[in-house]
């Protein structure tokens, strides 16, 4: 009796933490936004296009297709030596 009452408050534990770990993420990044174009190589935060998976998969410096996160409103104020970063992706 008691190892199916564990079960249930593990059940329950588990259940409540996964749905606070999308709102735990949104909060991580609030005041943030995603820039292209600024991150080094094998430094971008996430989705970098086509050939690259996620985090710290872009190929080369500044790949056009490859973001990071910034603080909001500096994105397109951050001069590389490939030109400004980019609230959208960068055809390169």
């Amino acid at each position: 009796m008691k190892t199916a009452l564990d079960l249930a408050v593990l059940g329950a534990l588990a259940v409540a933490l996964g749905a606070a770990t999308p709102a735990f993420a949104q909060d991580a990044n609030a005041g943030k936004e995603k820039c292209f174009g600024v991150a080094l190589k094998g430094q971008n935060d996430c989705a970098a296009g086509p050939g690259t998976t996620c985090a710290g998969t872009s190929k080369v410096d500044y790949q056009g297709n490859a973001w990071k996160l910034v603080p909001k409103g500096t994105c397109m104020t951050m001069k590389t030596p490939s030109g400004m970063g980019s609230l959208m992706p960068i055809k390169s």
